[in-house]
């Protein structure tokens, strides 16, 4: 039987306020990605997302980005050194491995966020960094990587286990990478349109661009982001349309 991962990105609140409805989203998630106080979250945010995670029985991991709670580390921070990139993603996966620690949790795996992700996925020295912090931190920790992207072969040069990663709610370009959020459409948000691209993807292992071009990929996790308008009735139709299909959704191998 063909089986998936769904993975979320959660604790993104902070303080106050909240972002996304975390507790519904991690009921439907088999993974769930777990912001780490840079461009969202806090430490009682942190902590109440594990709790979460660990009572549903959920896997998690570290959901690093740029220092950005304005921008929601959506905004690429440009001249950065690979040693500092280093320290920032190093620095981030650590308070997650403290907290989940004390909640009696253990982080499995890092995906990067936002334009920290981006920029990785074209420029080889921020790939390079990523995986040089993961490794130095925990070298058996699951490298989450957008398939196709340049974060495959810096993951691959680290020797760190990887899964491939597309996702549910974003268009993608003919060059493979993400449409950008600055441009119209490219988040989508028609549930049922979701749902049944999501199986596409999971059968055929591959994703269609924006001009119908078909784009084979390793597909062993689908991210549905939690921050996106209708996130719960999306991932709700996707789930189902996957049992539909005869896929399982389960928690993901590593790709080695």
């Amino acid at each position: 039987m063909t089986t998936i991962d769904l993975n979320c990105d959660l604790g993104e609140g902070f303080g106050a306020w909240e972002m996304g409805n975390d507790g519904e989203m991690i009921g439907l998630a088999t993974s769930v990605n777990i912001a780490c106080g840079f461009h969202a979250g806090d430490s009682e945010t942190m902590r109440a997302t594990v709790d979460l995670a660990k009572a549903r029985g959920v896997s998690i991991g570290a959901h690093p980005g740029y220092r950005d709670l304005y921008g929601f580390g959506r905004r690429p921070f440009l001249g950065m050194k690979a040693s500092e990139i280093e320290n920032m993603v190093a620095y981030q996966i650590g308070a997650l491995q403290a907290i989940a620690t004390m909640a009696g949790h253990k982080v499995t795996h890092v995906k990067v966020h936002g334009a920290l992700s981006n920029v990785a996925c074209e420029d080889d020295m921020t790939a390079r960094a990523l995986a040089s912090a993961i490794k130095a931190v925990d070298r058996s920790l699951i490298f989450v990587v957008l398939a196709n992207s340049k974060l495959v072969p810096a993951g691959e040069a680290a020797g760190l286990p990887m899964v491939h990663e597309v996702f549910a709610d974003r268009a993608y370009e003919d060059s493979g990478s993400l449409v950008s959020r600055r441009k119209p459409g490219a988040v989508l948000h028609d549930a049922a349109a979701i749902a049944q691209r999501v199986v596409r993807m999971v059968q055929d292992g591959a994703v269609v661009s924006v001009t119908g071009k078909v784009i084979k990929m390793r597909t062993d996790t689908v991210c549905i982001h939690g921050d996106t308008p209708g996130a719960v009735d999306i991932a709700r139709g996707v789930r189902q349309a996957l049992k539909d299909a005869g896929v399982e959704v389960k928690p993901f191998k590593t790709a080695g």
